[in-house]
Parts: C-alpha cells; structure tokens; sequence
C-alpha cells in the first residue's frame, strides 16, 4: 500500500509505461507482419496470443531477474579465434548469456525481414504455387523467439529505472494492454500500404543488425534508430497525403469528362 501513495512509484510506473511502449513498437510491427502470413480468421488471434506471450515473458524474466542479470557475465572469449590481441576488443569479444541471445536473434530478425523483402520484391506473394501455409503455433513459436530478443533490453533497462518488481510487472501490463488495442490498427495500416510494409521490414532488419553489434559491446543509442523511423515514417506519410490528393484530383477530371 506504501507503493500507491509514492510519488516517485507513480512517475516511475508512467516512465517506464511509456518506454514499454516505444520499446515494443518494433515488436507490433513484427508481430503484424508474421500474423499476416496467417488465415484471415487467425490474424487477430495471432496478433494478441503474440503480444500475450511478450507480456508473460517480460513478467517471467521480471520475476527471475537474478538470472537475468547472471545472463551479463562472460561465459567465453573468441578473441583468440579472431587473432585480436587488443585489450579493449579482447573485453568486447568476451561473449555472456545475453550476448548469445542477442546474436540469435539478431540473425534471425535479418533473416526474416531479408526473406520477406524478397518474398515482396519478387512477388512470390502474390504465386498462388508458392505461398506456403504457415501454421498458427508455427508462427507463435517464432514471436515467441523474438519476444524473447525485443525483452530483455526492457527488463535490463526497467530494472535500472525502478526498485519495486510490482511497478515494472504493472507498466508491462498497462504497456502491452495498449499495444493489444493499437495493434490491429498497426496491422492493418502496414498491410495495406506495401511502401509502408517495405519501410517496416527494413527497420526491422536494421534493428537485427543493432542486436549483432550491441552483442559485440558496438552501441548504437536507440533513440538514433527510432527518430530515423518517425523521420522516415512522416515522410511516407506525406507522400500517401500526396498520393491520394493526386488520386482524387484524376478521378474528378474523369468525371468532368464523362460530363
């Protein structure tokens, strides 16, 4: 009870909503694309049983964080194998837990948006001999994985924000409620726009490659990635805005000349 009447506990549950939020944007945006691989009537569904899963995961490693914390120490160093000799690079070759599971999904998330921006620029999509069916806990399976990759920086990071458990497990709820009502919004905005989905597949696969060198100790601040996704974003909004002005404009010439 002490917690709800802290001032510090309520900024700290807003901060750290509000960053669950941005945090996941990435993860929606991933989580749509592979829920439109889905039937019509499994999309939704796909959609909230995959942010479902990034709740209890982000709540489980919440609940361990001992381990998760474990996860920073090096378990190996491949230094050696590279001939870098170096005592700085030797320290940021020395692979932890966390580095693994970063490199895992680093390689997968550039192995799937690569995959889909092919798939979108052959238009293998649109083959009615190759489009593949994608079973629905196939296509769990793999948000699970990512969901995975996507929670610990937020974990890692909340725990450094706040110093009650409760406070964190309550912004992750409140963050992926929002995130379930925005979603298929989300959803339907980038499968309905191929330039937007475009945009989305590539800012997930430089996001992969943040993971691979954020394993290697190469940082790259996050809000970098973000404002190049609003800047790149308010430009194709803009050119939609264009597009359809232009659109209108021809469909009311063609009906002045039907006149």
């Amino acid at each position: 009870m002490e917690i709800l009447t802290d001032p510090e506990a309520w900024v700290s549950l807003i901060t750290l909503t509000v960053l669950e939020i941005v945090l996941g944007i990435d993860n929606v945006i991933f989580i749509s694309i592979l829920s439109d691989k889905l039937p019509k009537n499994q999309q939704e569904r796909g959609r909230k049983v995959g942010l479902g899963m990034a709740m209890i995961t982000r709540i489980l490693l919440l609940l361990t964080i001992t381990w998760v914390m474990k996860l920073t120490a090096p378990l190996f160093n491949i230094a050696g194998l590279v001939g870098a000799t170096d005592p700085e690079w030797v320290k940021k070759l020395a692979i932890s837990g966390r580095d693994l599971i970063l490199i895992i999904g680093g390689l997968f998330l550039i192995y799937k948006s690569t995959a889909e921006i092919h798939h979108k620029i052959e238009g293998d999509e649109d083959d009615a001999e190759n489009v593949k069916p994608h079973s629905f806990w196939g296509t769990i399976f793999q948000i699970m994985l990512l969901d995975i990759v996507f929670s610990l920086d937020s974990v890692i990071t909340a725990v450094g924000m706040a110093q009650h458990v409760e406070i964190m497990i309550a912004a992750v709820v409140i963050a992926v409620g929002i995130m379930m009502w925005a979603s298929g919004s989300v959803a339907k905005f980038v499968n309905t726009h191929p330039t937007v989905k475009m945009l989305a597949l590539s800012f997930l696969l430089l996001i992969g490659v943040s993971l691979l060198a954020e394993a290697f100790e190469q940082h790259i601040p996050k809000g970098y990635i973000y404002f190049a996704m609003a800047f790149s974003i308010l430009v194709e909004m803009l050119n939609l805005k264009m597009k359809a002005k232009r659109e209108k404009r021809t469909k009311a010439a063609i009906a002045k000349k039907a006149k």
